[in-house]
């Protein structure tokens, strides 16, 4: 595994430093973390990397677990054109690119950024549309353990207590947290506009949902589907918010599936 950080210019905010992690050899992958942050994904960009199963890279998107944020740079837009200039400073086409939660929401903007680097969108319970009678969950509102609730289907196994974790790890979390409101806007996890502009979307699109996310709920995942020309949705039984956590396997047959 190699790990580099990367500058890229963004129009309106200057230089963005973006750190990553790059593993594996073949097609180019870029697989976009939720707000968990980039050890969410971490389990997956192994297997993916796997026996040349792809050359894999994970940004950690800035502000998330104690890298730079300039003021500057503090929408879902701007990290989807600091990832569009990514894939051009690193000369990659034909990328696919896998979403989670604000991952996927940051995966289809940059659908519509680049389209002629991406050869197909992968979203995983994407939050950022606004679906009538469907909100997405107030994230900042939770606990810990009510976001186990809401995430998993397994909520015992994933739960988090924070009386047994070291101070330097609650920082970075809170740190997360405050990345992941800045980039959120309001109103929170929600882009009105952002449903008609996916009629755009020209790469080859799988949308995978969990069938008990209670953080963003299918109804999500069926408008994504329905606005992206030619997508196609997948749910997934007994899985919550992170089927690339809570059902790994199956996960990964549904994507190698869709990339071959």
């Amino acid at each position: 595994m190699t790990e580099l950080v990367m500058d890229v210019e963004v129009a309106g905010v200057g230089r963005v430093p973006v750190r990553l992690e790059r593993q594996g050899s073949g097609r180019a992958v870029l697989v976009l973390h939720g707000g968990a942050g980039p050890s969410s994904v971490a389990g997956l960009a192994a297997a993916l990397a796997a026996a040349g199963g792809g050359s894999v890279i994970v940004p950690t998107h800035p502000g998330f677990d104690g890298t730079t944020r300039p003021d500057a740079l503090a929408s879902i837009g701007q990290l989807a054109e600091t990832y569009a200039a990514l894939l051009a400073e690193l000369g990659l086409e034909d990328v696919l690119v896998i979403g989670n939660s604000i991952g996927g929401w940051i995966a289809a903007e940059l659908a519509l950024w680049a389209p002629a680097r991406l050869g197909g969108v992968v979203l995983v319970d994407a939050v950022g549309l606004d679906v009538p009678d469907h909100p997405v969950a107030d994230f900042f509102a939770l606990s810990l353990a009510e976001v186990a609730d809401y995430s998993f289907f397994a909520q015992d196994a994933f739960r988090i207590d924070p009386t047994t974790m070291a101070a330097e790890r609650l920082a970075l979390m809170a740190g997360n947290r405050a990345a992941l409101a800045t980039y959120g806007g309001e109103p929170s996890m929600v882009d009105p506009g952002l449903r008609a502009r996916l009629a755009g979307v020209t790469a080859p699109t799988l949308v995978v949902w969990g069938e008990v996310d209670r953080i963003v709920g299918p109804e999500h995942g069926r408008a994504y589907a329905e606005a992206i020309p030619g997508a196609r949705l997948v749910l997934m039984p007994r899985t919550g918010h992170l089927p690339q956590l809570e059902s790994l396997p199956e996960f990964l047959d549904v994507v190698r599936g869709f990339a071959a």
